[in-house]
């Protein structure tokens, strides 16, 4: 049986009317405990991955035609996609508040380009879109991931094509104006990150078991 796995804001699709044909809502819905995969929904930078940001709306598609609302599933797909802009937000709020600098001119260290934590897998990942903003305001941009060497050509993101990822020194990271957590791969030495940055914005909660430093942790 074909399993629909939603995000959490769009759970509540679950509960549209039966009349859709051959869907079988009460079939294909599950929640997210219940998939055989690893992704349980948690905080983050924006949806990524190659079925989660797409599916939902051929379920849309198919409900209209039956003039069905599913503003949940649409809703769900507005905030997602504003994602990356809140957590630019968020970083350019905290090197103003606390350095009085903007982000023109900032070194950036993005933390994992893959949608998801362990994988090398960055299709659809936000990650390219947090870099993209970043730049498009004059930041300089680095990042680190242990399973994506180097960036690889996609349609949406060419000119990131070929970029490699820097290597895990953190006795250098201190260059960087801040560490922004974009994937929360295991492995990864986040108390020694937090102890090397002078700013780490996590959008993961990639933090959490960290107990020092936690005054230059924002939370996106």
């Amino acid at each position: 049986e074909e399993i629909w796995y939603l995000p959490r804001r769009e759970r509540k699709s679950r509960y549209l009317p039966r009349r859709l044909g051959e869907i079988r809502t009460t079939q294909r819905f599950y929640l997210p405990h219940d998939h055989s995969g690893d992704m349980t929904p948690g905080p983050g930078p924006g949806l990524g991955g190659h079925c989660i940001p797409i599916d939902p709306f051929y379920l849309t598609w198919r409900a209209n035609q039956f003039d069905q609302p599913t503003r949940f599933i649409e809703l769900a797909g507005e905030i997602n996609t504003a994602m990356p802009e809140m957590v630019i937000q968020a970083l350019a709020g905290a090197l103003a508040s606390r350095f009085d600098e903007k982000l023109t001119g900032a070194h950036i260290l993005l933390l994992g380009l893959s949608y998801k934590k362990n994988v090398d897998d960055t299709r659809e990942s936000p990650a390219f879109r947090l870099m993209e903003l970043l730049e498009a305001v004059g930041a300089r941009v680095d990042y680190h991931d242990p399973h994506v060497g180097q960036i690889p050509m996609t349609r949406e993101h060419s000119a990131l094509a070929g970029r490699q990822s820097v290597d895990w020194v953190p006795e250098e990271f201190s260059k960087y104006g801040a560490a922004l957590i974009c994937t929360d791969h295991d492995g990864v030495d986040y108390a020694a990150l937090v102890a090397s940055c002078r700013l780490v914005v996590d959008t993961r909660n990639a933090t959490r078991d960290v107990t020092g430093g936690r005054d230059i942790i924002i939370k996106a």
